[in-house]
């Protein structure tokens, strides 16, 4: 690379580098410090508000990244591979249940499970079984697992296109939900679930773990972190792990290939490119990542049911492409911190506006206008968070803002917040001159 012209790259491996300029590396370095501070200081260190990052906003955040896990395996078979899926919740689930079976305590086993509906009087017990594996086992089978299915379910998926393959992709969600049905067994009571195994890292099954993620204590003997902090440092890890290998699956001859089957698929098995072999490999690898997203989903949560996994949590991958940017790992990023954070910020918005709802001014007349407190209000917000109708409780909103905001990044940004992103780098690289 030249001195005279710094953005100059005479190579492939110059143009295609995950961070082909020495500030993006030094840009990337000092945001993981500033995470990693964050999240140490945690609020209490006095230069990092408490409303920016406090213990409010830990778990919420922690949350987002088994999502974003799966969002990259949404990404790389929507995003790279060009094929529309709504089914992304099924392999999900795979991976959560394989996860359950492989790493789950029981006093004898699979063999051991106990359906909730055989005897009430067994609740505690209902679905508690598994064969205790470690996470160092179960985890990657959860993803191979739903590697495994999506391998098996691919031929059928693979010769359609388009809205036929979403609809040949739902079906999947109800014939998960329906087999949840058929083995309360296996998936413990359909609304209440059962229960996952923790994040603890054992050599194999001995009662006291050889890092223990849910008790505050010393990490590896060298800093203390709390229970929060330990599950947020460990997701993180593996979400760096997985976004480092998506990233370079694309650069790859494989990822080459399912990036010319999106763009022309008819041209590209004219010059060679296996169309099907590489639309099934593009499923086979969403799945995986899926299982995995899954899998730490439903352990981080300790207890989730079938209904977690239902046609809802697809379409919120859908609105974390869109919104996000298609085809991007920076843009699956966006998408799924924006979408999987807003509940949380609407939530503290709508609080924070009932708390000023007599305080009069502006911020009390808008505190009118939206919330409904009573039957003399017309708020579009209920205060309540049981409010069955018009007005609609806060929660009821999410899914309604997710289509708004799908139909109007459609309309107005297709690329998404990653596309904005480029147009405000863009714009400050040529600044002042406007060509």
């Amino acid at each position: 690379m030249s001195f005279g012209r710094p953005h100059l790259r005479t190579s492939y491996e110059q143009d295609s580098a995950i961070f082909p300029t020495y500030f993006q590396k030094g840009a990337a370095g000092l945001f993981l410090i500033f995470i990693v501070l964050m999240v140490l200081g945690n609020g209490a260190a006095g230069w990092i508000p408490t409303w920016l990052f406090g213990q409010t906003w830990l778990n919420p955040l922690t949350l987002v990244l088994p999502f974003a896990i799966a969002a990259l395996g949404f990404n790389i078979l929507t995003g790279v591979t060009g094929q529309v899926s709504l089914g992304h919740a099924f392999f999900m689930g795979v991976g959560a249940y394989s996860a359950v079976t492989l790493g789950g305590k029981g006093d004898g086993g699979v063999k051991a499970c106990v359906p909730f509906a055989d005897n009430i009087g067994l609740l505690d017990k209902a679905g508690e079984c598994g064969l205790g594996l470690p996470i160092w086992i179960w985890l990657p089978l959860a993803g191979v697992f739903a590697a495994l299915v999506g391998i098996l379910v691919s031929p059928a998926a693979v010769k359609v296109r388009g809205l036929y393959l979403a609809i040949v992709t739902v079906g999947l969600v109800f014939i998960g939900l329906h087999i949840a049905r058929m083995l309360p067994e296996y998936a413990g009571d359909y609304e209440s679930g059962r229960k996952w195994p923790k994040l603890d890292i054992r050599i194999w099954k001995e009662e006291v773990p050889f890092i223990d993620m849910n008790e505050d204590g010393k990490w590896l003997g060298l800093i203390y972190l709390t229970e929060e902090q330990k599950q947020f440092f460990f997701l993180f890890a593996i979400l760096l792990v997985m976004m480092a290998f998506a990233k370079n699956l694309v650069r790859t001859r494989t990822g080459r290939a399912l990036q010319a089957i999106r763009d022309r698929d008819v041209a590209a098995e004219v010059m060679g490119v296996p169309e099907q072999h590489y639309k099934r490999v593009g499923f086979a690898i969403s799945s995986f990542y899926a299982g995995i997203g899954g899998a730490l989903w439903a352990s981080y949560q300790g207890r989730v049911s079938p209904v977690d996994f239902s046609l809802l949590l697809s379409v919120e991958f859908v609105a974390i492409l869109l919104i996000g940017g298609a085809g991007t790992i920076a843009g699956t990023m966006m998408g799924t911190l924006f979408v999987e954070l807003l509940p949380k910020a609407v939530e503290k918005l709508t609080n924070w506006l009932s708390g000023n709802l007599d305080s009069g001014g502006v911020i009390g007349d808008l505190a009118n206008i939206m919330l409904t407190s009573g039957p003399g209000d017309f708020g579009p917000v209920s205060t309540s968070p049981t409010a069955p109708g018009w007005p609609m409780s806060v929660f009821l909103w999410n899914p309604v803002i997710y289509g708004v905001l799908i139909v109007i990044f459609l309309i107005f940004e297709p690329h998404g917040l990653f596309g904005i992103w480029v147009k405000i780098r863009n714009y400050w690289k040529g600044w002042p001159f406007s060509y």
